[in-house]
């Protein structure tokens, strides 16, 4: 939400360097920007994403040469380098350097992202573009901005477009307001990614999600996230009205994000890669040491804005972890009242079911029980197919399952079928799909024989163990909001039967 309101912002506010009587016009243009933007998702990026590459790599290139011809004035100011001059500026004026560093943060924002997108591009590109191109860019034209202080200290005003020449301001406004864009519209499909990656680790709600590439998989579209993030980030920019205002709240986002990674490292070097508790605390403790100095040079300005992010982190931690709690919670009350399927099949055995032609798929979350929703069936319509799948979809804590994984096949008797398939956390369900493999497997349907059986749970929160009622009516809530299992799962719809059923949990 922050950041693209605080790239187009930023971009914008040149205009009152280059027309003063353009001031008032900053707000609005970025509204209508930020607008444009948001109302373009939905025809997806892969026709337009061929220009973001050359866009970007102009912009580096043009922040390099901008500082260069600035350092080569004032060369001197490459002995900021030492950090001698930071340790004796920070001896010197005390406290004032506290809000100095929170101030300096905003310099390496975008650093928290650098990896963001490491699912589509890989390690490698990511970091040939840093150091190759990017880190250095970037380098040039701070100390050209420093540079230009020294020269002329009334250039502070706005040091990055007092560097260009003013026959090149124009021009120069288009490239960042394009730039600010490109970085923006990475954002924005980051959070399409990443909000997939909760539905499928089951902390997130089914959302509509919406492939606009046949060829790239990565390239998806969800209008729920789409328009909250464009109702938060005009929000914002209307709420704020300039970058320096926003500063306060884009600095505790990007500091608290720097040391959550740091902490998930440790996590990961510790579990994963069997790092020594040394090994792990040095590294980890000496960036969390200054990612914390950060972040509390940040937090004095909690009550100038930086409530901001903190109030959206928790309240969107809170959704998470209530969803994920409630899904454990009912799935747990369901496996209680569920049958063995042992007990369930060998109950076939006495011919008193009355079998019917076609198959019938049940799907569920519960791996090992008998899913209530075949108990339901059974118990309202009295009869069953001769065919019977019992459909589970797993989720990895992998990105993506291999194709001769896909799917499990485990044959019971009396026509029953337990099927399990596994998808990876950046990948989409698809029951026709399973269907097709199940045919490979030697469990032969036909579409037009074959009926899903879904279950609706009416939740009935209750006082009780397991989750604070509140919690239990915010989960209800979102339950009933959540996207149906038939469009998620790409279900044909006419071949769907829901059961509901009232739970009090």
């Amino acid at each position: 939400i922050i950041t693209p309101a605080i790239s187009v912002l930023g971009a914008m506010e040149g205009l009152q360097v280059g027309a003063p009587g353009f001031a008032r016009f900053v707000v609005p243009a970025t509204l209508v920007i930020l607008f444009t933007l948001f109302l373009f998702q939905k025809f997806g990026t892969a026709k337009v994403g061929i220009v973001f590459g050359p866009v970007m790599a102009t912009w580096f290139v043009t922040l390099a040469v901008l500082g260069v011809a600035e350092v080569v004035r004032e060369p001197q100011i490459l002995l900021g380098i030492n950090p001698v001059y930071a340790v004796r500026f920070f001896m010197a004026h005390g406290m004032h350097a506290i809000v100095v560093l929170g101030a300096v943060v905003l310099s390496v924002t975008g650093a928290e992202a650098l990896y963001a997108d490491m699912g589509h591009f890989g390690r490698k590109p990511i970091r040939y573009a840093w150091f190759g191109l990017v880190f250095p860019a970037l380098l040039l034209n701070y100390f050209g901005q420093g540079a230009l202080i020294l020269r002329d200290p009334s250039a502070s005003t706005n040091p990055f477009y007092n560097l260009a020449p003013s026959w090149f301001f124009v021009p120069l406004l288009v490239m960042a307001t394009l730039a600010a864009i490109v970085a923006s519209q990475a954002l924005i499909s980051g959070a399409f990614s990443i909000t997939q990656q909760c539905v499928q680790l089951g902390y997130c709600p089914r959302v509509t999600i919406i492939h606009t590439s046949k060829q790239l998989a990565g390239q998806i579209y969800i209008p729920e996230i789409n328009w909250l993030l464009m109702i938060g980030c005009l929000a914002v920019v209307a709420g704020f009205g300039s970058v320096s205002r926003l500063g306060a709240a884009y600095g505790i986002a990007v500091t608290g994000t720097m040391a959550i990674t740091t902490i998930l490292f440790h996590e990961i070097a510790r579990s994963r890669w069997n790092w020594s508790p040394l090994k792990a605390g040095l590294l980890c403790g000496l960036f969390l040491a200054i990612d914390l100095a950060f972040f509390g040079a940040n937090a004095i300005k909690i009550m100038h804005g930086g409530w901001v992010p903190l109030a959206l982190g928790l309240f969107i931690f809170t959704l998470l972890t209530t969803w994920k709690a409630g899904r454990v919670h009912l799935r747990r009350l369901l496996e209680e009242r569920s049958l063995p399927v042992k007990d369930f099949v060998e109950s076939l055995a006495s011919g008193k079911v009355v079998r019917v032609p076609g198959t019938a798929v049940f799907m569920t979350s519960e791996a090992e029980g008998t899913p209530v929703v075949l108990l339901h069936h059974l118990k309202h319509n009295k009869v069953l197919h001769e065919q019977v799948i019992l459909l589970s979809i797993l989720v990895q804590q992998v990105p993506e399952v291999p194709s001769a994984e896909r799917i499990t096949v485990e044959r019971l008797s009396h026509g029953i079928y337990r099927v399990k398939a596994s998808y990876g956390f950046m990948e989409t369900p698809n029951v026709e799909d399973i269907r097709a493999r199940l045919s490979e497997a030697g469990v032969h349907t036909r579409r037009m024989d074959t009926s899903y059986y879904l279950g609706r749970e009416q939740l009935i929160p209750t006082r009780g163990p397991g989750m604070a009622k509140w919690r239990k009516q915010l989960f209800a809530v979102m339950s009933k909001n959540a996207r149906s299992a038939t469009q998620y799962f790409g279900i044909p719809p006419n071949r769907v039967v829901e059961l509901g059923a009232q739970i009090e949990f």
